[in-house]
């Protein structure tokens, strides 16, 4: 009897951390739907606005846009083709400029977006929580896209034309392309400088709030609000 002790001792032992180990997977699996609906709630707010008040904060600003690679503003497609023969024509000088006053308007839009944004985190029903929660590293930027994309086009489009307007090469531009979209060459989004520059002035904007969630969602305590990391702490 004695020399079976110590394998009942270990068995014993073992089944106790195979004991220990299931109910630490089950509490961890049960946190996230133990999670009270104000936290989660409030969580994913305080998020949102987080995430969408830093890329706004980022671009927005003198730069925000023109010294970014991710997001810089470059010359039509049509127009980067052609520019080895426009720098011929003694037109290089208009290009640069032109690239800068893309870039100027969209960092004169972005600003405009942050009550749309802030709508849009009021509006977020229990079916948006849930698709944000339990969705990938970008479920935030959908949402927003979702939510935002119509309203945002509509309000950046006329201050971008505000700005692009001046350079006399998106005049011209414009008025080629509208000769040319007859035939069915460019797609509408390229068909003048200021629609061109507002979708690519709002994909900057998504991607640079799908940058602060991905690290949000890579640190949540370090995001430095306490309930954002209780909620995105349980789903990392």
């Amino acid at each position: 009897m004695n020399l079976q002790k110590p394998h009942i001792k270990s068995f014993s032992t073992h089944l106790v951390g195979v004991l220990l180990l299931s109910i630490s997977m089950t509490a961890a699996a049960l946190s996230l739907s133990d999670l009270s609906n104000q936290d989660a709630n409030a969580g994913l707010k305080a998020a949102l606005e987080q995430g969408s008040s830093a890329a706004v904060a980022k671009l927005g600003v003198a730069d925000g846009f023109l010294s970014n690679e991710k997001v810089k503003i470059h010359l039509p497609k049509i127009l980067e083709q052609a520019k080895p023969v426009l720098k011929l024509t003694g037109k290089g000088a208009k290009l640069d400029e032109l690239v800068v006053s893309m870039n100027r308007a969209a960092e004169s839009a972005v600003p405009f977006a942050k009550p749309l944004l802030v709508s849009a985190i009021k509006s977020m029903s229990v079916t948006d929580a849930k698709k944000i929660l339990t969705g990938g590293d970008t479920s935030v930027t959908e949402f927003f896209k979702e939510k935002t994309s119509g309203a945002l086009s509509d309000k950046f489009l006329p201050l971008v034309k505000g700005v692009t307007d001046k350079s006399g090469l998106a005049n011209q531009y414009n008025s080629l392309m509208g000769q040319v979209q007859k035939v069915g060459v460019v797609s509408k989004e390229d068909a003048t400088v200021e629609a061109y520059v507002t979708k690519r002035a709002m994909d900057g904007l998504f991607l640079m709030i799908a940058e602060e969630e991905k690290a949000i969602r890579r640190d949540p305590i370090g995001s430095g609000s306490k309930i954002i990391g209780k909620v995105f702490g349980l789903v990392k």
